[in-house]
């Protein structure tokens, strides 16, 4: 059976998979942030608060919530016909630290979730990314009476490189967060060309 040009045309594309970090403080917002973009059903493993936590888990800022993640968040999502994002969202207590490094490997970028309330709780996070060169952009949650910053400023606090990009998003939101992810993987591209310039050279 003879196949004609349009058939061919219409051959799947096979996409490229790339995989993203979203990291940051304690009730900042990442488990939101997955579930709003995922297209499939996000995996999840939270787990209640318990009195027993209560010694080494800080709900400062955050004394309405009552579930923690204990592993990671993971969702996916399709920005382009060739171009597919897991996602990978971390714990954002210091005692699930150890996980990290696991859930760091192979990742292209990252995401830094930060509350302009709770600023400093996401220093672990940028500090973490900056040592081991891993592009990242910060996005920070847009919280209800939350003051807003601009971004030169929230640079600043956080002593960030200027090409770092600092984006404001809504975590509920998948537009919002689509596009924090976007910036992500470009900022990555870009930061990864840079890098190859001088080999080629």
């Amino acid at each position: 059976m003879a196949f004609g040009r349009s058939s061919r045309s219409k051959r799947p594309v096979e996409p490229v998979t790339l995989k993203i970090l979203v990291a940051g403080g304690f009730g900042v917002g990442k488990t939101t942030m997955v579930g709003a973009v995922s297209e499939i059903r996000p995996l999840r493993t939270e787990e209640r608060l318990t009195e027993a936590g209560r010694p080494v888990d800080d709900t400062a800022g955050v004394e309405a919530k009552n579930t923690t993640t204990v592993a990671m968040d993971f969702g996916r999502i399709t920005v382009r016909e060739d171009l597919v994002l897991y996602l990978f969202g971390t714990p954002g207590q210091d005692r699930f630290w150890f996980l990290w490094d696991e859930l760091a490997q192979g990742a292209l970028g990252a995401v830094v979730l930060a509350d302009t309330r709770r600023l400093p709780d996401c220093f672990a996070a940028v500090d973490y990314f900056e040592r081991r060169s891993i592009p990242f952009a910060v996005a920070v949650n847009r919280f209800e009476g939350a003051e807003i910053f601009p971004a030169d400023t929230v640079r600043a606090a956080l002593d960030l490189d200027p090409e770092v990009p600092v984006l404001t998003c809504d975590a509920r939101d998948r537009g919002s967060v689509r596009d924090v992810l976007v910036a992500v993987v470009e900022h990555a591209l870009v930061r990864a060309d840079r890098v190859r310039e001088p080999a080629g050279l």
